[in-house]
């Protein structure tokens, strides 16, 4: 039975994540002490105690779900948990996937994704772009309302999550004019979603290149485990590629449900999300229905995890 971990990106995370791990396994903790030292800040502190409006700033929320997805395989690896045949994260996951893939060394990629982060808060002032969800109508006529709603302003459709779940990003205009069009081209919801950034964008180009500059100095090695990429859904193993593969994911769309397609046509039969949630995990049993799909986040899970 071939194996595959996933792991989230934001969305999933909530304050007192990974709490109740934590209090079971030291690794916890010190996985995230050791992303406090390169950050400067307590992240275990921020994340546990909150509020929310001081975690979801996209430059701490990085680092945080990082930390959080590597600490959650290193409890799993402890306990002589299987190292799977691939590994994918969604969005900021792939990058989560590459450490576990032991690609990327932790502190550094603390410091990219934080950095990732900033960059991508700072290159488009605050309410000028917007995301939205659009569910319920078929990908193709997303991608149409996005192309007629657009008007001259930067408007795409930017993470194919799941069947009938589709996520638009752009300026906030266009973003507003798509969400009406949507609904009346019969989705079950449209929704503008409360992110500050307007992720996977052609508006997020310039953060790439400023991202592409950090990544140049960032020591990548081949992964251990072939790690499927959001931007071609393909499995890099030469360092430049995987570098140049993290620069286009910033301002191109996250191909989730290809993603998964891909696991699929691999032979890959069970899936484990790693992190806090099971965000993917839900939309995964709606991509293939015949994959056995767990998530692990604390122990009651990791146990039943373990056990199969």
């Amino acid at each position: 039975m071939s194996l595959a971990f996933i792991f989230p990106g934001q969305g999933s995370q909530s304050v007192g994540m990974l709490g109740e791990l934590a209090q079971a396994f030291s690794v916890v903790q010190e996985t995230f002490a050791e992303a406090s030292n390169v950050l400067g800040y307590d992240l275990w502190k921020t994340i546990q105690e909150g509020p929310e409006e001081k975690m979801n700033p996209t430059a701490v929320t990085q680092p945080a779900m990082l930390s959080a997805g590597v600490a959650v395989w290193r409890v799993w690896r402890e306990n002589l948990g299987a190292v799977p045949d691939f590994m994918a994260g969604h969005s900021l996951g792939e990058y989560t996937a590459l450490v576990c893939a032991e690609a990327l060394e932790f502190a550094p990629a603390v410091g990219l994704v934080a950095e990732r982060g900033r960059l991508m808060q700072e290159a488009v002032p605050a309410g000028l772009g917007a995301m939205a969800a659009i569910l319920g109508i078929d990908d193709e006529d997303v991608v149409r309302v996005c192309e007629e709603s657009a008007q001259g302003e930067v408007l795409s459709a930017v993470n194919f999550n799941s069947p009938g779940q589709v996520v638009i990003a752009g300026h906030r205009s266009a973003v507003e004019r798509a969400v009406e069009a949507a609904r009346e081209a019969g989705a079950k919801r449209a929704i503008v979603l409360a992110v500050s950034v307007p992720s996977h964008c052609s508006l997020m180009r310039g953060a790439a290149e400023q991202l592409r500059a950090r990544l140049e100095k960032i020591t990548i090695k081949a992964p251990h485990v072939p790690v499927i990429n959001n931007v071609d859904v393909a499995m890099a193993q030469e360092p430049g590629a995987i570098r140049d593969a993290l620069v286009r994911q910033l301002y191109s769309p996250v191909r989730w449900v290809e993603t998964i397609q891909k696991l699929h046509k691999e032979g890959v039969s069970r899936v484990v999300e790693c992190g806090p949630g099971k965000v993917l995990a839900g939309l995964n049993k709606r991509i293939e229905r015949d994959m056995s799909v767990q998530a692990i986040y604390d122990t009651a899970t990791l146990n039943q995890a373990l056990a199969e």
